[in-house]
């Protein structure tokens, strides 16, 4: 049996190293960040028969502030529904394209961004990294048409209540297709 090389075993341990370092720091985390939004494309509407209507729409979420808000509020508006963390890197990767997508069209939709985190990291979060979104947690289960195993999961409710974007994993949502969907839903 041939025995490995120096150069080899320490260009393994290069490899290890460096892997370990991706997978398990904070400098991993922002190279996962960083390569998801890289990687990140337009999310597509559902066909037609994939979209389901929204049977329950009295979820109950918090804001920020503590103070209960029903989903049903929302009735009659098209919405934009994103489950997140801020320990998920995929998620932290979206945000900048969310941020850009609210800048213009917070006035048209109502935008629910549901924080899968402790209030306190919430804040602390946004606070640091100067996010506008606005925030919520959850005061009761949501519908079982939001309930989704992974996060990011985000979704696009047409006014009559009709699920006709469900996403999970990064995407960009700050395309063009994306605008122009919110444009056709807000004109229905």
């Amino acid at each position: 049996m041939k025995k490995p090389t120096t150069k080899k075993v320490v260009g393994n341990l290069f490899w290890m190293v460096l892997l370990m370092v991706f997978l398990f720091t904070p400098a991993g985390f922002h190279a996962k960040v960083f390569f998801a939004r890289v990687f990140s494309f337009s999310p597509s509407e559902l066909a037609m028969d994939e979209q389901r209507q929204l049977s329950d729409d009295t979820w109950k979420l918090a804001n920020v502030k503590g103070e209960i808000v029903d989903f049903n509020t929302f009735e009659g508006q098209v919405v934009l529904v994103s489950f997140w963390a801020t320990w998920c890197p995929p998620c932290i990767a979206e945000i900048p394209s969310f941020e850009k997508l609210y800048k213009d069209y917070s006035d048209k939709v109502a935008f629910v961004f549901v924080a899968n985190d402790e209030p306190l990291k919430v804040a602390r979060f946004v606070t640091k990294n100067e996010i506008s979104l606005p925030i919520y947690f959850e005061g009761s289960r949501p519908p079982a048409q939001l309930v989704s195993k992974s996060i990011p999961a985000t979704y696009v409710i047409d006014k009559t209540g009709k699920i006709v974007v469900a996403k999970t994993g990064v995407a960009d949502w700050n395309g063009e297709s994306t605008r122009a969907l919110l444009d056709r839903l807000l004109e229905n």
